[in-house]
């Protein structure tokens, strides 16, 4: 508590009772700020000291307005033409605790905006303050402070490393000891903005000992500072598997997922990415996130009411199933590829993505593991996301998925094949409006399919619209199968396949040409020369020149 005392000189001959009343009489005792700062100001009989109460009322309510117009995008270029930086800067350090926290809450908001107005604020020199005020000032003013750090080291990197330069993160870590949970929030939210830029970063948070009371701020009862502790955790383990083991020698993973069940959904949001992020690094990590026991758990998140909760559970269940065979056996083993189908069935969109890549990365792995990816019917509703979702790369995503579950035997290619997969694959390969990416995984993928498919009606069609780099791969299929399926020669002239492989003009000698020779090699002679192109015409020759036996 401080105690500001405005007193008037007594003039000559006044009597010391006089002075005392008047005093007495003259003092109010005036409120300055939640912090309980109390000034006590005397009414002045005239007006001298008139203008001091009116410059502190003043610049109460300058400040105040600037904090109010802040908030609303239309008026940041105004404020910023006026020069509003250079005048909130000296009331950072205004006598009045008030002032000086709404003046950190309107530059906060300023710099929240854009990166022009957080580099101003770099600029303005005004860091180097708000990291004293951080330290000293009360609980209120270390939240607004712990704002503005925030809202400036968002933008970019560089402007992340302005703060960290003038020695901020000392002060926040001090600040995650807090008794106040704000300031603990406050900070945590400051520190992960600053570490998800890069490694370097994220290495100075946690060199400045940031990780084990982020770990601690995850066990408080509160509900918000967990969430913000969570994803700091998460900011910092995403970039390194260094990083990642540092966060998970500080005891955080038990912790992480004794919350997946927490019902708040945006804690599970963080909770669920903290954990992806440190599974993603190596077989290590993933094992040990795996060893904390999130399954079954973590698959009652794919029927979560919110979008972010299921993008977050599936991304977790992805990047612990690419790893090794083992890891997604046990995925398996729990139900978590039927839970994941029935997930992507549920969503649109991104909330797909991971599910999507999930199941490709599964199915990489081995024969058995793909085909219980098939068992489950994932190969339908990967169909349905090729065929239904508009943004190429999630095409591209369901492509390569069915690629890799196609590739591994003919009984694979064709549980694929039979699901009407190969046409909408050719035709996004084909379409001028695919982009690169998803014309290179399309293309990928019909190879993989086609290299290994020996179901024959599901490859004729694409006899009619493949391009010559395609169609290689679908005559091949049929040069290994004919030669030994006799019905199946038969239903290949019947259905005209004979007919468009005879049109094909193949280069002399090339691999496509040997595929049509050993075809051709499969008919007599006469069937072979009746499908090819020309020959109607050249019997209608024949019978105008043949001259009768009169």
């Amino acid at each position: 508590m401080r105690i500001t005392c405005f007193s008037q000189a007594a003039g000559s001959g006044t009597s010391r009772r006089w002075l005392l009343r008047y005093a007495a009489a003259q003092l109010e005792f005036t409120l300055l700020s939640p912090a309980q700062d109390f000034c006590f100001i005397p009414r002045p009989s005239s007006s001298k000291l008139l203008v001091f109460e009116q410059y502190q009322r003043a610049r109460t309510q300058f400040v105040q307005t600037v904090a109010e117009l802040a908030t609303r995008p239309q008026n940041i270029e105004t404020l910023q033409n006026a020069g509003v930086m250079a005048l909130l800067r000296p009331l950072l350090l205004d006598v009045v605790p008030n002032i000086q926290q709404t003046a950190a809450l309107a530059l906060g908001r300023l710099a929240n905006y854009n990166d022009d107005l957080a580099e101003a604020v770099v600029k303005g020199d005004i860091l180097p303050q708000l990291v004293y005020s951080l330290a000293e000032q009360n609980r209120f003013y270390k939240k607004a402070a712990a704002f503005v750090l925030r809202a400036v080291g968002k933008h970019s990197p560089q402007l992340a490393q302005a703060i960290v330069d003038c020695g901020a993160l000392d002060t926040l870590v001090i600040c995650l000891e807090d008794f106040d949970p704000g300031v603990k929030e406050a900070a945590s939210w400051a520190l992960g903005y600053i570490a998800r830029h890069n490694a370097d970063l994220s290495q100075a948070v946690v060199d400045a000992g940031a990780i084990p009371l982020l770990v601690l701020c995850i066990q408080e009862p509160e509900i918000a500072l967990r969430r913000i502790a969570a994803s700091a955790l998460s900011d910092v383990s995403k970039h390194s598997p260094q990083l990642a083991q540092t966060v998970v020698d500080a005891g955080a993973i038990a912790h992480l997922a004794q919350m997946i069940l927490n019902p708040d959904a945006k804690l599970k949001r963080q909770v669920l990415s903290a954990l992806s992020q440190i599974a993603k690094h190596s077989v290590d990590l993933a094992e040990m996130v795996v060893e904390a026991e999130i399954f079954p758990v973590v698959l009652t998140c794919l029927k979560d009411s919110d979008e972010y909760v299921k993008k977050n559970a599936s991304t977790l269940i992805r990047e612990i199933a690419r790893h090794t065979p083992e890891l997604s056996q046990l995925i398996v083993n729990a139900g978590g590829v039927a839970a994941v189908i029935d997930c992507i069935g549920s969503c649109k969109g991104n909330v797909r993505l991971p599910g999507i890549m999930m199941l490709g990365y599964v199915a990489a792995h081995s024969e058995n593991l793909a085909m219980a990816v098939i068992i489950s019917k994932g190969v339908p509703q990967l169909a349905v996301c090729l065929a239904e979702e508009p943004e190429d790369h999630i095409k591209a995503a369901a492509a390569w998925s069915l690629g890799q579950i196609g590739r591994h035997t003919p009984e694979h290619a064709r549980a694929v094949a039979v699901a009407n997969v190969l046409p909408l694959l050719l035709s996004l390969y084909m379409a001028s409006d695919s982009s690169e990416d998803l014309q290179v995984k399309t293309k990928k993928a019909l190879k993989n399919i086609l290299q290994k498919c020996t179901h024959l009606p599901a490859l004729e069609p694409l006899l009619h619209d493949a391009p010559p780099n395609i169609l290689k791969h679908i005559v091949g299929q049929f040069s290994k199968v004919l030669p030994h399926d006799s019905k199946a020669r038969r239903l290949f002239v019947t259905s005209g396949g004979l007919k468009k492989v005879q049109e094909i003009k193949a280069e002399p000698g090339s691999l496509l040409q040997e595929y049509i020779n050993t075809i051709n090699n499969c008919y007599p002679e006469e069937i072979v020369r009746y499908y090819s192109p020309g020959y109607s015409e050249a019997l209608l020759e024949r019978v105008e020149n043949y001259q009768p036996v009169l």
